[in-house]
């Protein structure tokens, strides 16, 4: 059971969040919150597996509490769940602690694809965000080639649907290939790359040579 906490400061999207984490049977809600103080003092004491938080908060922002909670809740993975996509917030979050990013407008399918994303060990990114991402990393020097760490075809196509935002799901059923496979070559690239987790191993795969 992967449990997860809530921090929303609209009602409807609160609603709407829980919602979606009840129709999968993996997925359990532990509570909701509108305040970036109440999330501090209640993911604390609760520890869930995820924490969906949106920037946006009533008193203190979504980013702050990711600062504040990052250091005393190591085994909690933080996911940004918001409106938002400025460049700025983005990286502000990321550079936070912040382990996924989504947006509101995420199918719900894409919201469960993230969280089990992120509670087995990636870094779930909205296809938006994946390509601010990806927009920042040098250009036109090198394209990666399948000989650059030892990468294959295949994991150069997986790196590649992971790049464009697809989840592990998705990014498995365009490639024809079950999720448990999938994974394995996740395993694979991440070993190979040295990398802990999605951006990491797209920063590093796509990273001009010096």
């Amino acid at each position: 059971m992967i449990t997860v906490f809530i921090v929303e400061d609209l009602l409807e999207h609160q609603t709407y969040i829980n919602t979606v984490i009840e129709t999968d049977p993996e997925l359990r809600c532990l509570g909701m919150t509108k305040r970036g103080y109440d999330a501090i003092h209640s993911v604390t004491k609760l520890q869930p597996n995820i924490v969906l938080i949106d920037i946006g908060l009533p008193d203190i922002s979504g980013i702050e509490c990711i600062v504040k909670l990052k250091p005393i809740c190591p085994n909690v993975k933080f996911m940004i769940c918001t409106a938002h996509e400025e460049d700025e917030l983005v990286f502000e979050a990321l550079k936070a602690g912040a382990d996924g990013y989504i947006l509101k407008t995420s199918k719900p399918y894409q919201i469960i694809d993230a969280i089990k994303e992120l509670y087995h060990g990636g870094a779930p990114l909205s296809s938006t965000i994946a390509r601010k991402i990806l927009n920042e990393l040098p250009q036109n020097k090198k394209e990666p080639h399948s000989i650059d760490y030892n990468i294959t075809p295949k994991e150069h196509d997986i790196l590649y649907l992971l790049g464009k935002g697809h989840s592990y799901q998705e990014a498995s059923d365009l490639m024809f290939i079950s999720i448990k496979t999938f994974r394995w070559h996740i395993h694979n690239i991440y070993q190979k790359l040295h990398a802990n987790n999605r951006t990491e191993a797209l920063n590093r795969y796509y990273k001009q040579s010096e």
